[in-house]
């Protein structure tokens, strides 16, 4: 199994202020050959920003910590494609997405991975969304 997470997930698996850490660091601790995550560049320097200018992280220790993350291996990380940023548009259009959930989604589409665990709100309202033949399903695991 394999699950896309959005930044606000992996901020609060990463950082203990957060009153949903506990729920959402064992995506982080669980982490096996039968369960992993996807992450992509929007994905992990949103991640990056929020632990650094909201939750007033070290540069050093945000990135380092990150850095770990991907090195992990069960960690996939996806790349970004001008392909991906075309979905990314379409996408926009068709759900009224933002520019950044827009290309998350479409990256997490494109590479094939059927469920991303968000908590954002506007998100969760899609419930799934679909591209061709790719179906992606969009969960909340603090509320599971």
């Amino acid at each position: 199994m394999i699950i896309g997470l959005d930044a606000n997930i992996l901020c609060y698996a990463l950082d203990e202020e957060y009153p949903e850490h506990k729920k959402a660091r064992s995506l982080i601790l669980n982490l096996s050959a039968d369960i992993k995550i996807a992450l992509n560049p929007t994905t992990l320097h949103e991640t990056y920003h929020t632990l650094v200018f909201g939750q007033k992280w070290i540069p050093k220790d945000a990135a380092e910590t990150l850095k770990m993350l991907l090195k992990h291996p069960n960690t996939k990380f996806l790349n970004q494609t001008m392909k991906n940023s075309i979905i990314a548009l379409t996408l926009s259009v068709q759900h009224e997405l933002g520019g950044r959930d827009a290309l998350i989604i479409a990256n997490f589409l494109a590479n094939e991975i059927p469920t991303v665990y968000t908590h954002d709100r506007e998100l969760l309202k899609l419930q799934k969304i679909s591209w061709k033949n790719q179906n992606l399903t969009l969960k909340d695991p603090l509320n599971e």
